[in-house]
């Protein structure tokens, strides 16, 4: 398994002031492209190429760079003195939910920068590494988190009422819970390529035999999965023959509506000139949640909505509308308030880009929003039905 360093405070502070330069550098550049454009004169709608300032105004941004640039070396000397009283803290809940928030927004740039704070991605159990040595049951089931979260986060809920479907599957069936943890802003096929690769070591280095292994998805987890499922076909893997079932819980197979909104603003604010840098903020959101638009978890989108017959697929889906009287069934069900209950259940008007999940392994959850899910005792019902 992938070895992750001890997280500590003096980390988290390097890392971080590097992010804020970089942020303070980056509004920079779409403020002089803003200037540049106006003192053009450009016309109100239409393309022009950004080109950077001169004379006095242009060495007043690279003199905002520059400082920028010295402040950033002059917070990473003061973080390195403290680092010795530093060194060893442990990890929090609280600073792991901050940094996978982070990395779900900004989690591509992060690692294409070298940050600290980029997660690596893990198969964990108590937010710990797994240790297979110490393992005894060949019964395994892997729970694989939503965007802008972590494996700590499958515990939801509040006082008396919290819950984990993963550890309460064990309890109650027998399952050993694993729990994935990764970076939710890189592109969905390069994770779901990762997930492949880690469950086959998984299973290679398991010292038992392993009688079923089952996936437990939440939101983008289940498009990860779908990711691993077609990356081990091509690879020729041996984990998916192992597989018994799969579990989707708000998936957005189909898309999420908010990211579509979201790259509308990012086409309106390039419709002109003056606006075009600020579009620049809409990239910000990382390949992962921009991959969310579509659903997309592999090039070739006939190949990715194919599912192994044999596999035993649930599609869960929540909506926020009550539920109807006894005798009616509603024309149209409400969203989750994410994700459109047709596509968290793989429905689509193409044929071919519906999910052969049968009606028997469908269901949708009155008056529950996207983390309701989580600890629902509906979904938890039909959960032991279904793979008891």
């Amino acid at each position: 398994m992938t070895k992750q360093p001890t997280p500590n405070l003096a980390t988290d502070l390097a890392a971080s002031s590097k992010l804020v330069i970089e942020a303070v550098q980056a509004v920079t550049n779409i403020v002089e492209g803003m200037h540049g454009n106006i003192a053009r004169l450009s016309l109100p709608v239409g393309r022009v190429a950004e080109r950077k300032t001169t004379g006095i105004t242009g060495l007043v941004y690279r003199s905002v760079r520059g400082i920028t640039h010295a402040v950033g070396a002059g917070l990473n000397l003061g973080v390195s003195q403290l680092e010795p009283l530093l060194r060893g803290r442990a990890a929090v809940p609280q600073r792991e939910a901050l940094l996978s928030a982070v990395n779900g927004v900004l989690g591509d740039h992060l690692q294409a920068t070298g940050n600290a704070l980029a997660i690596s991605m893990q198969l964990r159990q108590n937010a710990q590494p797994v240790d297979v040595a110490s393992q005894t049951s060949g019964k395994l089931l892997i729970a694989v988190h939503g965007l802008c979260m972590n494996d700590q986060q499958w515990l939801y809920g509040e006082g008396m009422l919290t819950h984990n479907h993963a550890a309460a599957l064990a309890r109650d069936l027998g399952y050993t819970p694993i729990y994935l943890h990764y970076n939710t802003g890189l592109p969905i096929a390069d994770n779901g390529a990762a997930f492949a690769t880690q469950l086959q070591a998984l299973v290679d280095a398991w010292p038992v035999p392993i009688t079923e292994l089952s996936l437990l998805c939440h939101s983008m987890g289940g498009l990860v999965s779908r990711g691993a499922l077609l990356h081990a076909k091509t690879l020729k893997h041996t984990w998916p023959k192992l597989l018994k079932h799969l579990v989707f819980l708000g998936t957005p197979h189909h898309g999420a509506p908010l990211e579509r909104a979201g790259s509308w603003v990012d086409f309106a604010l390039g419709i002109s000139p003056y606006s075009a840098p600020l579009a620049r903020l809409g990239l910000l959101r990382s390949q992962g949640i921009q991959d969310l638009r579509h659903g997309r978890v592999w090039a070739d989108e006939t190949a990715a909505f194919a599912l192994p017959p044999r596999l035993k697929c649930h599609a869960i889906a929540g909506t926020r509308q009550k539920a109807p009287m006894e005798g009616k069934t509603p024309t149209r069900l409400k969203s989750d308030g994410l994700v459109p209950v047709a596509s968290a259940l793989g429905q689509h008007c193409e044929p071919e880009k519906t999910l052969k999940i049968a009606k028997t392994r469908q269901l949708s959850v009155f008056e529950t929003d996207h983390f309701e899910l989580l600890n629902s005792r509906t979904v938890y019902e039909y959960l032991v039905r279904q793979m008891r």
